[in-house]
């Protein structure tokens, strides 16, 4: 796969000169939606003399996004290429050294946090008890790509992203120095919004009934979790003994509700409150913002408006 990814990108580079590197405007390719929303925040004004792309519009989950030879492309070709890394970005780590672009600047955003990436072995409880009682965790060793999903984290990230964003286009780094920080300010009230909502909720408990891609934001403010999947397996269909435990925590605890993220189905959330003693629980969701497209953020939908719905929904799910 990675000869092919090679020689496509050099055939279809070599077949494509509509992309320009002759061009004015500095080109900025964002991967996902929370990167390039962060990115005109921190643009402000001067977006519209730059180019900016969400590559991943259609708001496909980014663990099954496969880029088509326009992508890579336009990959190639711009100045600032802005990706989360990781084992579902590999083809990202293919195309960047290919790139046409010699001064391209590509910031693999799980490099910036370092130290405060999550492996899903140390954060996520398994759906299971041993014979004593205790509750096992599952063992794995790859890193939770989640990133986003942390106020804490998007501080740091937008600290990288205006590093890199001053590298290519460094005559207005005052100005976007300026921006970032504002936004930094407002993602950082929300991150006390959040630690107080926790801090006063008469809970400490989330239940997902479903895959489990928040663990930065557990962990940021020292919640407690239960999920039927680690991270955001493939699997869609949960055991009978992972059901049957869900169902037993959610009564044991006295949940007043499940959770599940945007776009679920339901179907493990239905079998764990059949299973229950109170199958009238309403279903919360949480919105990962895997499935947001180009159209929707454009027309208004942003990062910050979704983190503060999702501070709503824990809210309720707490009291």
């Amino acid at each position: 796969m990675k000869k092919l990814a090679s020689i496509l990108l050099a055939l279809v580079i070599a077949a494509t000169p509509m992309y320009s590197l002759a061009e004015n405007k500095p080109k900025i390719l964002c991967s996902i939606f929370p990167i390039y929303d962060w990115m005109h925040e921190i643009l402000g004004e001067r977006q519209s003399e730059v180019e900016l792309s969400l590559l991943q519009k259609t708001g496909a989950d980014m663990h099954n996004f496969q880029p088509t030879a326009e992508d890579f492309i336009k990959i190639s070709s711009a100045d600032l290429f802005i990706y989360i890394g990781g084992t579902s970005d590999l083809w990202a780590d293919d195309a960047v050294p290919e790139a046409i672009n010699k001064s391209q600047v590509a910031l693999a955003l799980t490099d910036a946090l370092g130290d405060a990436l999550l492996e899903h072995e140390h954060e996520h409880e398994h759906a299971h008890e041993d014979e004593h009682g205790h509750d096992e965790h599952e063992h794995h060793d790859h890193t939770d790509e989640h990133i986003w999903l942390s106020l804490k984290n998007a501080k740091v990230l937008c600290k990288a992203m205006l590093e890199a964003l001053i590298k290519v286009d460094g005559e207005y780094a005052d100005t976007y120095t300026a921006n970032c920080n504002s936004y930094i300010e407002k993602l950082d009230k929300l991150d006390k919004e959040y630690e107080t909502v926790v801090k006063n909720a008469k809970r400490d408990t989330l239940l997902f009934a479903d895959r489990f891609p928040f663990a930065y934001l557990v962990k940021d403010y020292g919640l407690k979790h239960y999920a039927a999947f680690e991270g955001c397996s493939a699997e869609s269909e949960a055991s009978f003994e992972t059901v049957a435990f869900l169902a037993e925590k959610a009564d044991e605890l006295s949940l007043p509700c499940l959770i599940v993220i945007e776009g679920s189905e339901g179907k493990i959330a239905s079998a764990v409150l059949n299973a229950s003693k109170n199958p009238n629980r309403p279903l919360l969701v949480l919105d990962s913002m895997q499935a947001v497209d180009e159209q929707a953020a454009k027309s208004g939908t942003n990062y910050l408006s979704i983190m503060e719905e999702n501070l709503n929904i824990i809210k309720q799910a707490l009291n």
